[in-house]
């Protein structure tokens, strides 16, 4: 009798243990279900003003219908009025054949939007008095040198950061697709001859402009990729961006590159191109790092980069005409500039702070209007129309609805 007593409590406390367990599961999985839903959200910072909700839903729902039309792999957006994220999202899949949708989370390479991350650190070393943008390239690295030694006297880093250093258009860029070593690659300096005296013209560089890495590295002791990481990355809270491709590839919440071809998009190779002139090509991020970024850019996060610093940033600096047609689909372009690390374009009616980026089947659009205080992000892991087209589509939604957004006010409650 105490032995079938002894076997009926074991099976009820099988049993028992058993709903538990399925409760307990069952519960876990919710919340990891919600947590998922959660790093792919269209706003995270709720924000309050019913325009930017209506300019949010209604670019959402637009670039949705573009990703469609062109039948285009995967994406990321983000937009950022002042200081409210008010659009964070992942569209379609980390590569074409899967069903690994992209979130917020997702990094993917950015190309020459690392140039404006380069700048930025600039700015923080010169508010840190280590740096100072009218401080030539030889007074923290000796063993630089060009052709013509007055020349070499003269480059400053602002010179180096305006792509104004005197170098031919895209010098030896076609050595860093054969992974040459940025110290061979800046030897070979020395035997170009320049187009112009430094300071007086634009002249787009990859090479050139990498040689601010040099100076962070030899004013600070530290590489620039440490600097970037403990100056950037980890006070803003870019918590998966990186500079070098190992982390890349070795990321399990990465966007695979895609190409073009017979027909269709196809994913391709990453390659490792570009890492070797990491100023200028080598940052990875997700969109949420970009969001965090782009609200410093907007002057809300002075514990780490003066506004008065961005300001610098966005000044004009030498004149370079855009290439870029594809912003005439919203504003005509009057003129152009570029400043330390950006575009500044010159609308009928606005000023753009703005860059791009490509790499094999990559691309990065990054665009401000500092005047309205609205700053947007896309990145794609293929080229292509959705690239091309999202940021003058934006900014015609933008005009919609920017005097409604700039004119609301909150009701007061008595």
């Amino acid at each position: 009798m105490k032995l079938k007593r002894k076997i009926i409590v074991l099976i009820i406390s099988a049993v028992a243990l058993f709903v538990l367990y399925t409760l307990l599961n069952n519960k876990f999985e919710s919340v990891k279900k919600d947590t998922s839903t959660k790093t792919n959200r269209l706003s995270v910072d709720a924000p309050t003003n019913p325009h930017l909700v209506a300019l949010a839903n209604e670019f959402d729902s637009a670039f949705q219908l573009l990703m469609n039309k062109h039948h285009q792999p995967g994406a990321s957006v983000a937009v950022v009025y002042d200081s409210v994220i008010i659009l964070l999202k992942g569209y379609g899949f980390k590569e074409v054949g899967t069903t690994d949708s992209i979130n917020v989370h997702t990094a993917y390479r950015l190309a020459s939007v690392s140039k404006p991350f380069a700048s930025f650190l600039t700015g923080i070393l010169v508010e840190d008095q280590i740096l100072d943008w009218n401080q030539t390239v030889l007074q923290h690295w000796p063993g630089f040198k060009l052709k013509s030694s007055d020349y070499t006297k003269a480059v400053t880093i602002r010179h180096v950061l305006s792509h104004s250093t005197g170098l031919p258009y895209h010098t030896y860029t076609n050595m860093i697709e054969e992974a040459l070593p940025f110290d061979t690659l800046l030897s070979y300096l020395r035997d170009i001859k320049l187009i112009s005296e430094p300071g007086t013209l634009y002249s787009y560089q990859n090479v050139g402009y990498s040689l601010i890495g040099k100076v962070v590295s030899e004013a600070t002791g530290k590489s620039y990729e440490t600097q970037l990481q403990e100056k950037v990355f980890t006070p803003l809270g870019m918590i998966d961006a990186s500079t070098d491709y190992l982390s890349f590839v070795n990321n399990d919440n990465i966007a695979q590159p895609h190409i073009f071809n017979r027909g269709k998009f196809r994913s391709t190779a990453i390659r490792d191109t570009y890492y070797n002139v990491a100023p200028a090509g080598g940052v990875n991020a997700s969109i949420n790092d970009m969001a965090q970024w782009l609200k410093a850019l907007l002057g809300h996060r002075e514990q780490i980069i003066k506004k008065s610093t961005i300001d610098s940033l966005f000044t004009p600096q030498v004149l370079a005409n855009s290439r870029n047609r594809n912003f005439y689909k919203w504003q005509r372009v009057r003129k152009a500039h570029y400043g330390l690390g950006w575009r500044i374009i010159n609308f009928t009616n606005d000023t753009m702070v703005y860059h791009g980026g490509y790499v094999t089947g990559y691309r990065s659009e990054v665009a401000l209007l500092p005047s309205e205080k609205i700053a947007i992000c896309v990145l794609t892991n293929a080229p292509g129309r959705v690239a091309d087209t999202s940021l003058p589509i934006f900014f015609q939604i933008f005009d919609k609805h920017r005097e409604a957004i700039k004119e609301w006010k909150p009701e007061i409650k008595n």
